[in-house]
């Protein structure tokens, strides 16, 4: 096993609140062991790019609060050509980096594997992203701030909803993944709540119509994962409009909103409690694993196991939502 004497850290794919706070307890923990750290800036393209630049205390000694990544993050094309990862390869070696940690989602874990298979550098995973749809951990950086956010955006929806007497359609993001509009929905007291994970649901939203939204006074809350099949929110806002003249039908797309702002506690908590465990896992000699969260315990998970986890949704919530609207 090599010696880990550099170490290289980068953001992938979507930002999440408390991938500062990760990067933060990475580069903390490297400078503290006396290890030299490097950050990538823009991902795999900053790899190819050479876009590396040595962090120190300073770099992150205030950062732990604010959203989005410092490090930048990209897609990158390039890096899924052998050419490119060729050339991210040689610019890792340029800068003497011995392993790699990577905070993004599956993606960016295959990315890594296949690059850790092909040169024979040690990458370590944590989890980023605010759909919580990775397998393997039961929490990923980004998820509870994103829900309080989207909880947020809902309540205030609601003053303008029950002010005018109007049926809003909210959507939220989750194209395969409906948990973040499940438990937003539930905890903002949404009458209806449509995911990718359940079908048929078109008599639900249909029953709390004809019993609940029968005058200019009735207001009601319909929460949309973009990824239902009806079709997300406009598509099913503009049939009910049509379908029932009576009701004055709005939507809201809260969009990337979902994904900025100061991350809450729990986020920034976990982000520094997988970051410590990262670097630790690198400086063990481990590889290619994921650092995921198991009942609010630490599990390393091998990146072959973190594929988009399309885990049936917790059937007590669905019991719940059904109860506490019940026509």
């Amino acid at each position: 096993m090599k010696e880990i004497k550099r170490i290289a850290i980068f953001t992938s794919g979507g930002d999440a609140p408390g991938m500062n706070a990760a990067v933060s307890a990475v580069t903390r923990s490297a400078l503290a062991s006396d290890i030299e750290i490097f950050g990538i800036y823009h991902g795999y393209q900053g790899m190819i790019d050479n876009d590396f630049k040595k962090l120190s205390f300073d770099d992150v000694s205030d950062i732990i609060q604010d959203g989005g990544t410092i490090l930048k993050t990209a897609r990158c094309m390039d890096f899924m050509t052998s050419e490119g990862r060729l050339t991210a390869y040689k610019n890792l070696q340029k800068n003497k980096i011995d392993g790699v940690i990577v905070i993004g989602g599956d993606g960016s874990f295959k990315g890594a594997t296949v690059f850790s298979q092909e040169f024979d550098i040690p990458f370590i995973g944590i989890p980023g992203t605010i759909d919580n749809d990775i397998s393997g951990t039961d929490y990923t950086i980004g998820y509870d701030t994103a829900l309080n956010t989207v909880v947020d955006a809902i309540d205030k929806i609601k003053d303008t909803a029950n002010s005018h007497g109007r049926l809003f359609f909210i959507e939220a993001m989750g194209n395969e993944a409906g948990l973040l509009t499940l438990e937003s929905g539930i905890a903002s007291g949404a009458e209806v709540i449509l995911i990718p994970e359940i079908l048929n649901q078109e008599d639900e939203l249909d029953n709390f119509i004809k019993k609940r939204i029968k005058n200019k006074d009735s207001s009601g809350i319909v929460v949309v994962a973009e990824g239902d099949e009806m079709g997300g929110a406009v598509k099913i806002a503009n049939k009910v409009q049509k379908d029932y003249p009576h009701i004055e039908a709005r939507v809201s797309i809260l969009g990337y909103i979902q994904r900025g702002g100061n991350p809450s506690g729990k986020d920034r908590l976990e982000a520094t409690r997988m970051g410590v465990a990262a670097f630790k896992c690198l400086l063990a000699g481990k590889r290619n694993i994921m650092i995921g969260l198991k009942k609010h315990d630490i599990v390393e998970v091998p990146f072959s196991n973190t594929a988009k986890a399309f885990r049936p949704i917790n059937s007590e919530l669905i019991e719940i939502q059904k109860i506490l609207n019940s026509y």
